[in-house]
């Protein structure tokens, strides 16, 4: 696991081995990719290893190892995304790094510089700082911008809009990605892009050429695996003519792996603050029983529903293992279930989930 204790007699010192946790990391994003892989082969799908281009909207071109062209009726895009780079702050995959090239780093950083306020940024920010077990603690500089990141010998100085500077050891650029799209020959059947180079795409993930989709990342709709899947489903279906439920962002559950996870679903809190009207309920989790045998002290869960019929619109689950709590609000939001179902259905006991129903059981309370 990465994770190394001293022996018998040293003392408690628990030291992490970053290059043994950067292994396990990839080998079981590669153990998922053969899993993914041999279940296509297992179900009939040919699969050809190279890069993929358009000849005509009916006609794939591949160059590599099983080079060929490949006629089709129908073209699904699924091409991800590149770590997008800044000119003044270029990745030289030592010191200064994009999030791919982190999990090549072999020994812990004596101290990181994380650009980028968003999900990436976040969540390697908060891994890394648990792994500094005797070290812990980050210094958060929210109101400022990066302007460029140098290397100076064995430091990386980050310069900042306001003219302050930050010396670290090394450097992760999180700055968002930019869309695969380029060199694929997607102008040449017209397909229509974004000015930030994505796929535009309707609710049932077709293009504007109606003989190509597009699904995931490329698209720029909501850079999440659970919604490129559900894109990918829902271009097929469409395509052979199966009822579809259109792509319904308001009921797409998302979580940030930080220690506690934070997960929501549905409206927001700036929602709700904005043009949603919104009964809402917040429960801390310091009141659960099982919280409190696991020595859970942060998190809470928090609940959004319609005033008159008290129907759940929304919710927020801040705790461990949230990206597992969220699926039960996920369902109430998509099934249109009201507190009252949600408050009477049984849950366990000691259970975190017994937190939701509580929330709930609130709510109804308050609207009664």
């Amino acid at each position: 696991m990465g994770i190394e204790l001293p022996p018998a007699g040293q003392g408690w010192g628990i030291q992490a081995d970053l290059a043994a946790i950067n292994r396990r990391v990839i080998a079981l994003a590669q153990q998922q990719s053969f899993d993914i892989r041999a279940s296509l082969l297992a179900s009939g799908v040919e699969i050809f290893d190279g890069t993929g281009s358009f000849v005509t909207e009916s006609k794939v071109r591949v160059e590599g190892s099983d080079a060929c062209d490949l006629d089709a009726d129908v073209v699904l895009v699924a091409t991800g995304t590149t770590p997008r780079e800044l000119p003044t702050a270029r990745p030289d995959g030592e010191r200064i790094l994009n999030w791919i090239q982190l999990y090549n780093l072999q020994e812990l950083p004596e101290h990181l510089i994380v650009v980028g306020s968003g999900v990436t940024g976040a969540e390697f920010a908060n891994a890394y700082d648990v792994l500094v077990f005797e070290r812990r603690g980050m210094t958060i500089r929210s109101r400022s911008r990066a302007m460029s990141a140098e290397r100076r010998g064995d430091e990386v100085v980050v310069t900042l809009d306001d003219g302050d500077t930050i010396v670290g050891s090394h450097c992760l650029i999180a700055v968002g990605a930019i869309p695969n799209t380029s060199g694929i020959g997607l102008e040449e059947v017209s397909v229509e892009l974004s000015g930030s180079g994505h796929i535009l795409v309707d609710k049932v993930s077709r293009t504007s050429n109606r003989s190509v989709y597009a699904a995931g990342d490329c698209t720029g709709v909501f850079a999440l695996a659970s919604v490129a899947a559900m894109q990918g489903r829902i271009a097929m279906w469409h395509h052979f003519g199966e009822a579809v439920t259109p792509l319904n962002l308001t009921e797409v559950s998302s979580n940030v792996f930080t220690a506690p996870e934070i997960a929501t679903v549905g409206v927001t809190h700036a929602d709700v603050g904005g043009d949603v009207v919104a009964d809402t309920l917040l429960l801390p989790l310091s009141t659960n029983a099982r919280a409190k045998m696991q020595g859970l002290r942060d998190g809470f869960v928090k609940l959004y529903s319609r005033p008159q019929t008290g129907i759940i619109i929304g919710g927020v689950v801040v705790a461990q293992h949230a990206s597992e709590l969220i699926h039960a609000v996920s369902l109430a939001v998509n099934a249109q279930i009201s507190v009252d179902v949600f408050a009477t259905t049984f849950t366990v006991y000691p259970s975190l989930s017994g937190s939701l129903a509580e929330a709930a059981r609130q709510l109804h309370k308050r609207q009664a």
